[in-house]
């Protein structure tokens, strides 16, 4: 048995070619909620959506976002009713009594839809509509969870975080914003102060989650503040971390990330951004898996390959060097 840590597109690109390293059936993936939003009523979780899609060969895998194929009449219409009617499109984040008003779960993550910032398709908004009707009919997250999984037949068993309410906030030199603001919204131009994981220390990891994190536990190649970061902010969480057998997947080849924002978050929550920075954020990881390219000494055992995730051939590939650098961590 093993569990994935899954926030963004790292550790998601990881999955889609490790089943033969990995097999579905012995994996749990443990997926962040930070990046989570109420976008006009509607709970929207993206890095849990983003594994029920791949999980259920329905994943855009151009974007690695959404269900490949799929329309958006009503994200287009929302957009040309506030065109017509002049009203600002940008992100419309609702005020603080109504942050903390409504469902408890959408707390501190909730926007206006009018305008609607981020696209969302047709079908995937029929999904984002079960989660939060059932969430309303007295579910938790986790089981609305298993209830999309087994809707999108997927594999492996996925778990968020926590059925907890935790917020990535970011702190601009102008104001504080929703982490989905400052990177759909604002396409991450905004300077970053600091990075706040709202409602972390009032948060708890579910049972089925620190179960999950008795097994050994892989950290793809994910942003280490935004996707890994509102796990171990769970101080239960990260006790769990450094009792067992960690492994993890740099996303920087050096101090080149491969794709996001991961670099300046990193430099602004005080690390370097590079390979060294990320070994200084995981101090409970026992080894890494670095690319071939990236020379970084670390006081931990590494395993090198090509960690270029284009294809699932090159996912099976890094799933290997997983797989040696959990034998050498244990």
């Amino acid at each position: 048995m093993v569990t994935f840590l899954s926030g963004g597109t790292g550790t998601p690109k990881l999955l889609a070619g490790s089943d033969d390293v990995f097999p579905a059936a012995e994996t749990t993936v443990v997926a962040n909620t930070g990046d989570d939003i109420e976008l006009g009523g509607s709970l929207v979780c993206p890095d849990l959506d983003t594994l029920i899609f791949l999980g259920g060969d329905e994943l855009d895998r151009d974007l690695w976002w959404g269900i490949e194929g799929d329309t958006a009449n009503t994200h287009a219409e929302l957009q040309e009713i506030a065109d017509r009617a002049g009203i600002d499109g940008g992100p419309r984040y609702l005020p603080d009594d109504q942050q903390t008003g409504g469902r408890r779960l959408a707390r501190w993550r909730r926007f206006s839809a009018v305008a609607e910032f981020m696209h969302i398709g047709d079908r995937d908004r029929a999904v984002h509509l079960t989660r939060t009707g059932l969430l309303d009919e007295g579910a938790s997250l986790t089981d609305v969870t298993a209830t999309l999984t087994d809707a999108f037949d997927v594999p492996w068993r996925l778990l968020p975080m926590s059925d907890d309410p935790v917020a990535t906030l970011i702190h601009t030199p102008e104001t504080t914003m929703h982490f989905q603001e400052f990177w759909v919204g604002r396409d991450g131009e905004p300077t970053i102060e600091s990075v706040e994981f709202r409602g972390a220390a009032d948060a708890e990891p579910t049972e089925a989650v620190l179960d999950a994190l008795s097994d050994p536990v892989v950290i793809g190649p994910s942003n280490p503040i935004t996707s890994i970061g509102p796990m171990c902010a769970l101080d239960r969480f990260r006790d769990r971390l450094d009792e067992t057998t960690v492994v993890a997947v740099s996303p920087f080849v050096e101090n080149t990330v491969f794709s996001g924002p991961a670099d300046d978050l990193m430099r602004a929550e005080g690390y370097e951004a590079s390979t060294a920075g990320v070994a200084e954020a995981y101090p409970f990881a026992d080894a890494f898996v670095l690319d071939d390219a990236d020379g970084t000494a670390l006081d931990r055992p590494v395993v090198r390959t090509d960690t270029s995730m284009d294809t699932p051939d090159d996912a099976d590939r890094v799933a290997r060097a997983v797989a040696s650098a959990l034998e050498v961590a244990e």
